[in-house]
């Protein structure tokens, strides 16, 4: 490797940096000849740190900066690179050593380039790129998956408008990142403030990649060797988890950011950052989402025993319910229970719901006696016209809910498979107010007005 830096001294920055990938290609093809998973060393990953993130070897050195045509032809360059190399085991293992964290100065320039590079990848559709950035959303800590969501948010969903169009293009081209994607939003976004509430563009194009295909949010659970024991501090197998928290929160955060703030004494209407009517727009895709993820959790026992993991893997964590759990009675707590009666019930409904299929698909591993200690923590809501009577919690309602439910949605669930056969879903599908006791007030005044 010494030999190739000295060469590389002598050139400039982005011949340099096309010059190390050029290399490292080479290395790495006849390593994989030798070894089905090579390790990356020390060696390689410096090249990458000084010729392409630009940190330079020397102590007290300092940084070379490209300036922002250079990185456009950097990254382009990259790009390239993905697209042309033919071997995947090739393209995976030099887009890992691009850009694994390595704990060190390099990381901030690392995440920012890797950024950009997903970024051009979604606007130019380079598939390779797609590819390996969500094998690298599997392998990678959390907290640097989410820096790579909020990234991809800001540039998609926030700085231009109507963008948000050329990143729901890649669903067809890239199904797996979409699903990687989809987990690290709801890892980013978890309605616990109002700044941590999915932007709408960003979440009608989920609610519409997810209502067109449910089995979306399965595909990385589908497609990865899976051992019982899952690592901690990482993205979990599928988005379950984080898309029953946004719809079981979502009537709540809400209310809260429709609630007045006091300044000075005196109550100030609470503007919100989206344009009106948000709330009842986004209502209603909470609702289309809800029965989205029901309906994934009625298929999931299937795979489950097909991959000998049934009653051995809980795709949701029970000790990622008890959490929820607070979050609810937190927001119950700020909110005055008088006025938000009908978004506690809401909130309350879903979670019985997901709940109890998650506990009879085999999803969710607990027992019932947890499951009512669980619940037992829940708020109790107030019936608005006596103030007096608490309705009963949500533990009876999810330990009850009569066996006519399940069998109701598993023939939803085979009704839209029949649909999909003839025609593709659109806008406005069939709802989950349709099916017995899955009503939603939400959805049911739309579907009202549109009467």
């Amino acid at each position: 490797m010494s030999d190739i830096r000295h060469s590389l001294l002598r050139r400039d920055a982005l011949s340099a940096a096309k010059e190390v990938l050029y290399h490292l290609d080479i290395y790495f093809s006849s390593q994989l000849q030798s070894a089905p998973l090579p390790i990356v060393d020390k060696g390689p990953v410096e090249l990458l740190e000084e010729f392409v993130f630009q940190v330079p070897k020397e102590r007290g050195a300092q940084p070379k900066r490209l300036n922002s045509l250079q990185e456009l032809q950097l990254l382009e360059i990259m790009c390239n690179y993905f697209q042309e190399q033919t071997k995947d085991s090739v393209r995976q293992i030099i887009f890992s050593s691009l850009f694994s964290p390595q704990g060190n100065k390099a990381d901030d320039s690392r995440m920012s380039l890797l950024g950009k590079l997903v970024s051009m990848a979604v606007a130019v559709c380079r598939i390779p790129v797609l590819e390996c950035a969500a094998s690298w959303l599997q392998r990678t800590p959390v907290v640097y998956c989410v820096r790579l969501a909020r990234a991809l948010v800001d540039d998609y969903c926030c700085l231009v408008p109507g963008s948000v169009q050329t990143l729901k293009q890649i669903l067809s081209a890239s199904p797996r990142f979409c699903c990687q994607f989809i987990t690290s939003v709801t890892a980013l976004y978890d309605l616990s403030s109002d700044d941590l509430i999915p932007p709408l563009d960003l979440l009608e194009m989920i609610v519409s990649w997810i209502f067109e295909d449910p089995r979306l949010i399965l595909i990385t659970f589908l497609n990865t060797p899976i051992a019982a024991n899952l690592p901690i501090g990482f993205l979990e197998l599928t988005p379950l988890t984080g898309l029953i928290r946004w719809c079981v929160k979502a009537p709540l955060a809400y209310k809260r950011k429709k609630k007045p703030s006091l300044s000075n004494g005196h109550v100030t209407p609470k503007v919100p950052k989206d344009s009106g009517g948000m709330d009842r727009d986004s209502h209603l895709l909470y609702s289309k989402l809800h029965l989205s993820v029901l309906q994934v959790l009625m298929v999931v026992q299937v795979h489950l025993t097909e991959k000998n993991l049934y009653g051995r893997l809980g795709l949701i964590l029970f000790d990622h319910m008890v959490p929820l759990v607070e979050e609810i009675n937190r927001l119950a707590d700020e909110l005055n229970p008088l006025n938000a009666s009908q978004e506690i019930e809401l909130s309350l409904d879903r979670l019985a719901q997901a709940l109890q299929v998650a506990m009879a698909s085999g999803a969710l591993l607990c027992t019932r006696d947890d499951l009512r200690t669980l619940c037992s923590r829940l708020p109790h809501n107030k019936n608005a016209t006596d103030n007096t009577s608490p309705l009963p919690c949500a533990a009876p309602r999810v330990c009850l809910l009569p066996s006519i439910f399940l069998l109701a949605l598993n023939g939803r669930h085979r009704q839209r498979e029949r649909e999909r056969r003839r025609s593709r879903l659109h806008a406005g599908s069939p709802t989950r107010d349709s099916i017995p006791g899955l009503q939603d007030p939400a959805l049911g005044r739309r579907q009202a007005l549109n009467l």
